[in-house]
């Protein structure tokens, strides 16, 4: 008898660690419904005019870089909400990836690409950024080799940011690494510093770029010769969340409009890796 008994509480446990299992799965499900039901709730309320649900959903640092470079603030958006590049975005196509604290809900149609930036906060998720790219319909003229640099001090050296905690730092000597291995053509050096689902959607590019993709880049710049000495850093705020860091700046190309770029950082095993980089030319900006 006892050894049926035994036999019924060894079931019982691997059901119990079973169950367990299962709900471990099940919370971080609710964890990322959660990011994408307070998402869906943005884009009805922005879509509605329904500025009281709209601004519960907003952090107290949000900012709103629409696709001519102009970045908005909280405050500045509810003076008067602006109209998203995509409106209702019923048929946009969406992504979503969850990164602890933080999720990243992409959504694109054609050439008009959206990032919206969700922090996990105390009331609910929140957003924190939104970012808005047209792409080119054809490519830019192919630049000169003479028109780039091979000499990177800023940002691979120092950058005009006083970083406030370990996770910034770390943020930071990774950045400096890759763009270092961007000036070197180094491909190979360049990749372990993003993550595999890395894009990257540019307003100078006519497409969305993959890590793949970048890496075939950089080895093709090393053929012909271009320097490729990224542009120099002028502004930066940085906001760590956990192992996620949310990075927003500003850059000054050697030639061109100066670049509002929106970014999300993951740590990883060895480095904090890039998950998704938007960059949208500063119209208004003096063209160097």
């Amino acid at each position: 008898m006892s050894g049926k008994l035994n036999g019924i509480l060894r079931i019982l446990v691997v059901c119990a660690v079973g169950m367990a299992a299962l709900g471990g799965k099940a919370v971080a499900a609710v964890a990322e419904q959660t990011a994408l039901e307070a998402d869906r709730a943005f884009v009805q309320a922005l879509v509605a005019g329904d500025k009281k649900v709209f601004e519960k959903l907003l952090d107290s640092n949000f900012s709103w870089t629409d696709t001519a470079g102009n970045t908005k603030t909280r405050r500045e958006v509810l003076k008067s909400i602006p109209a998203s590049v995509l409106g209702g975005e019923s048929d946009a196509e969406t992504s979503e990836q969850v990164y602890g604290r933080v999720g990243v809900v992409r959504a694109s149609r054609g050439k008009s690409h959206v990032l919206r930036i969700w922090v996990k906060q105390k009331p609910g998720w929140r957003a924190l950024v939104l970012h808005e790219v047209t792409q080119r319909e054809k490519p830019a003229p192919a630049a000169a080799p003479s028109a780039g640099s091979d000499v990177c001090d800023n940002p691979c050296k120092g950058i005009p940011y006083k970083t406030k905690s370990e996770a910034e730092r770390a943020v930071l000597k990774s950045w400096q690494v890759l763009e270092t291995a961007v000036t070197n053509h180094d491909a190979d050096a360049w990749a372990p510093h993003f993550r595999d689902e890395f894009a990257l959607v540019s307003s100078n590019g006519v497409e969305p770029s993959t890590k793949a993709i970048r890496m075939a880049t950089i080895r093709k710049q090393k053929e012909a010769g271009v320097g490729t000495a990224p542009p120099p850093l002028t502004w930066a705020q940085m906001y760590p969340f956990g192992d996620t860091v949310v990075m927003l700046s500003t850059h000054q190309p050697r030639s061109g409009k100066a670049l509002r770029v929106s970014r999300v950082w993951v740590k990883g095993t060895d480095w904090w890796q890039m998950a998704v980089s938007f960059q949208t030319a500063i119209q208004d900006a003096p063209t160097q």
